[in-house]
């Protein structure tokens, strides 16, 4: 929020790069939290993004996060920046996906994950007519902070949360699971590929994705997850003693770490690939 304090309270100074932390277990992993008083700043944004040809002194409010975040990762030499949004079709999270260069879409296998690709199929073709006109227009051309360039395209989903089954997803899992790829196929990938979202076919091929864009499938963290926030860590960074169990459970408590571990490494060997 500080870092953004310059554009959106007008004092009298440029957007600097914030300061980040440093996970001291996991090496050039750094964290920049958030704050719940950034949402106080959605409405001036939200003003400025839809009035920015008629109110000049709101010009730089729409290219300021994108501007902070280049500035931050020129200061740590970053390869990626992740966002971790909130779920909500708020002016904030229109400004941070449309000035970033991929999206994942997480999904769990249910009702609501199905009606919500729907509803974002209808959004993003909304909110790519708004930043092409924002990346066109003069006054926000020429602001110190100017709007960039659209690039967004999708990288995929991931699909989580499933009760497994011999390491597959249970049969009422599975149904979710079906209707979620179908409604990706069907409903998004169209408004994707109008809008220019898509990488090349034989880039998803490359990285072993398939026509539904599905990149993995992680299953329930079960008690994993409990330790996982106690150490905060990754489940699959738990070593045996922090895992804390013995005999048969412990056995199965590793072997379920082991899982996570590689379906989080084939994750982002995907992602690096479709990203490079």
């Amino acid at each position: 929020m500080a870092g953004l304090s310059p554009t959106f309270e007008a004092k009298l100074r440029p957007i600097e790069a914030v300061e980040c932390f440093e996970k001291p277990d996991r090496k050039n992993l750094f964290l920049l939290p958030g704050h719940v008083r950034l949402a106080e700043y959605d409405l001036s944004l939200g003003i400025a993004q839809e009035l920015s040809g008629s109110i000049g002194a709101m010009k730089n409010l729409p290219g300021s996060i994108n501007a902070l975040m280049n500035k931050t990762a020129e200061k740590y030499s970053f390869d990626y920046i992740l966002f971790d949004m909130s779920p909500s079709l708020s002016a904030i999270n229109q400004n941070i996906l449309m000035t970033s260069d991929y999206f994942l879409v997480p999904c769990a296998p249910d009702f609501f994950s199905v009606m919500a690709i729907d509803s974002l199929a209808r959004i993003l073709d909304k909110w790519s007519i708004w930043a092409r006109k924002a990346e066109e227009n003069e006054i926000l051309k020429n602001a110190d902070y100017p709007f960039p360039e659209t690039k967004l395209k999708i990288i995929g989903t991931v699909i989580q949360k499933y009760k497994p089954r011999n390491k597959q997803p249970a049969g009422a899992f599975q149904e979710w699971i079906n209707k979620i790829n179908n409604a990706m196929k069907s409903k998004l990938k169209p408004e994707l590929e109008k809008n220019n979202m898509l990488l090349p076919k034989e880039k998803y091929a490359s990285a072993g994705v398939e026509d539904n864009l599905c990149l993995e499938l992680i299953p329930d963290f079960n008690v994993l997850i409990a330790k996982s926030q106690e150490y905060q860590k990754a489940t699959f960074a738990l070593s045996p003693e922090e895992i804390g169990t013995v005999g048969v459970v412990a056995d199965n408590q590793e072997e379920s770490r082991a899982y996570f571990d590689k379906i989080f490494s084939s994750l982002a060997d995907k992602v690096i690939k479709l990203t490079e």
